[in-house]
């Protein structure tokens, strides 16, 4: 996507800077990310996670490693 272009390249609706959640299935469970930067569209509400925002950092990393070896209780 090119960030400098503001018309959405789906239904040709006005691209913006707004938030959306995220979602990663581990296999073991689910991690959602509320409030990630994004760019959406105003018509159709595609989103687009901006690539800084898509780079985990070193905090983010340690707590999806713990999440991924966390063990599953199955009642």
């Amino acid at each position: 996507m090119n960030p400098s272009n503001p018309i959405c390249p789906l239904c040709g609706g006005t691209k913006t800077a707004g938030t959306t959640t995220f979602t990663a299935d581990l296999g073991s469970g689910v991690v959602v990310v509320r409030r990630v930067r994004a760019t959406v569209c105003s018509q159709c509400g595609e989103e687009w996670i901006d690539d800084t925002a898509a780079r985990p950092d070193v905090h983010h990393s340690s707590i999806i490693r713990a999440l991924y070896h966390r063990p599953v209780l199955l009642a």
